[in-house]
């Protein structure tokens, strides 16, 4: 195990009738607050009404932005950064998945500044210090509401950047299991994807060989992903299984997972992130289309580990290292088949003579997020085994 710092400083408020805490929580920063939501989903399930009375009951000044849209847009965050600027907002709470999440955060970043927001993820700037956020959960996924993380696609250029800074962390995340009944099956089991995907990631980049504490705490919540999922399914007002998802898909991405690991990466999302830029694919279908030719890759240089990965997921003991990885694999890809998640380009109407521009674009998140070995030559590789 490396040496490493954990710090995590968003505090939590986890469970049944949550909601209406937003309000003193959101006014501790702030009264004149920017309310950052989505296409209005919210406020057919009755979560709007729950979050703007809490916040005029504890004398907010509501200034709305609503229509974030499934991978966020960069005219979009600009929008809502010439609104906070003009009222004077002091506070933004984010009511909605990660997208609406990852929209705020840049908004809080960018509202304070007088230079364009893009600038955080092309690495030319750095946050220094953004409006406070403060977030209601709706979709259990990209765990965004307990890191520091954020990601937007500029359609201008048809790039989708991740950056994180530590002080992009919301200060205070209502996580009501409750708020994701209405959440359909498809996205769903696609926040489940991207939970396990964050999880596979740092499973099979790190390069130290001791690591059973993380590797044991990953394989968990790996299991658990899938069972909650294949729970929720089966019905979706389970409400065990709508809180073992939320808190699995949190715990994945909130530096808990890395800690220890020493240098990790994205791989998988560096690649989805240009099917998303380019096609406007949900991310989590995107990233379950990649993980297996990913995974295939990945495999010739570690096979042990991806060994390690089939005995313990999925109980695959038989056979030589090398099979037994393949099998693990084999075994994932049939349960995103399982649960509908695509699993092939084919599946997203991607078509395989598109692999060489797609490649292109993700060349320019590599060289930005220092992943040299991600060529493209090697993106295109992984992508024609998909």
């Amino acid at each position: 195990m490396q040496n490493f710092v954990f710090h995590n400083p968003t505090k939590i408020l986890f469970g049944k009738g949550t909601i209406p805490a937003i309000g003193p929580e959101t006014v501790a920063f702030g009264t004149r607050v920017l309310l950052v939501y989505g296409s209005g989903s919210i406020k057919r399930n009755g979560v709007y009404q729950q979050v703007t009375d809490s916040l005029l009951k504890a004398g907010a000044e509501i200034v709305e932005h609503p229509g974030v849209q499934s991978n966020p847009v960069l005219s979009h965050v600009q929008e809502g950064i010439t609104l906070a600027k003009k009222q004077k907002c002091q506070v933004i709470c984010a009511v909605g998945g990660g997208s609406v999440i990852d929209e705020a955060k840049a908004i809080c970043a960018g509202a304070v500044v007088n230079y364009d927001v893009w600038k955080f993820f092309t690495g030319k700037k750095s946050v220094t210090c953004p409006l406070p956020l403060t977030t209601v959960l709706t979709l259990a996924a990209s765990g965004s509401e307990m890191n520091s993380g954020m990601v937007i696609t500029n359609e201008e250029t048809r790039q989708k950047f991740g950056f994180a800074n530590k002080k992009l962390y919301p200060k205070t995340s209502i996580l009501d299991p409750e708020a994701t009944y209405t959440v359909p099956a498809d996205y769903t089991v696609y926040g489940a994807v991207d939970a396990i995907a964050h999880v596979l990631e740092f499973y099979f980049t790190t390069q130290d060989p001791a690591t059973p504490v993380q590797d044991r705490l990953m394989e968990g919540l790996i299991i658990n992903a899938m069972e909650s999922c294949d729970r929720v399914l089966a019905d979706l007002y389970d409400y065990q299984g709508r809180a073992d998802l939320m808190w699995t898909a949190t715990l994945a991405l909130n530096g808990l997972t890395a800690a220890g690991l020493g240098k990790v990466g994205f791989p998988m999302h560096l690649i989805e992130h240009s099917l998303s830029a380019l096609y406007n694919v949900p991310h989590g279908a995107g990233l379950s289309a990649v993980i297996s030719g990913w995974m295939r890759l990945q495999c010739q240089a570690t096979p042990q580990r991806f060994a390690q990965f089939a005995e313990r997921i999925f109980d695959l003991r038989s056979g030589s290292t090398e099979e037994r990885a393949q099998k693990g694999i084999d075994a994932l890809k049939q349960w995103f088949e399982k649960v509908r998640s695509p699993t092939s380009l084919a599946a997203l109407k991607i078509p395989a003579q598109d692999i060489p521009k797609i490649a292109e674009n993700a060349v320019t998140l590599a060289s930005v997020w220092r992943m040299p070995d991600y060529d493209c030559e090697r993106i295109q590789t992984i992508l024609a085994g998909c």
